[in-house]
């Protein structure tokens, strides 16, 4: 998956980042925890200060557009966002991580032979 930033802005007010940006995948679209992730990465931040609050594709594209918002501090977070969004957030790092750790089980790593 590859993001393209298309607008980045700081919101004082709120004391959070906003950005909106492109993903181009390829098979089904990025689940919430893989953007939140990738964003996280690129935007050095701490993966519960970073909320996805949509992603949206087109019909038959590779492509879908995203705001995700950077919260300050994680306690900003939870006196802003709504209780629904929070918990979204929540349940996409709990499947990641559940996710990893079962293709760790499966002794799904790179580079072992048999």
């Amino acid at each position: 998956m590859e993001v393209y930033v298309e607008n980045e802005r700081y919101n004082p007010l709120l004391k959070r980042k906003e950005v909106y940006c492109r993903l181009s995948f390829d098979g089904k679209t990025p689940s919430r925890g893989e953007v939140k992730a990738k964003i996280a990465g690129l935007m050095n931040a701490e993966l519960e200060r970073v909320v996805v609050d949509y992603i949206k594709t087109e019909f038959g594209k590779t492509e879908a557009k995203s705001y995700v918002k950077i919260y300050d501090t994680v306690e900003d977070l939870k006196a802003i966002e709504e209780d629904y969004i929070i918990e979204r957030n929540l349940k996409a790092a709990e499947s990641e991580a559940e996710e990893g750790s079962a293709e760790e089980a499966e002794g799904g790593g790179e580079g072992e032979e048999a």
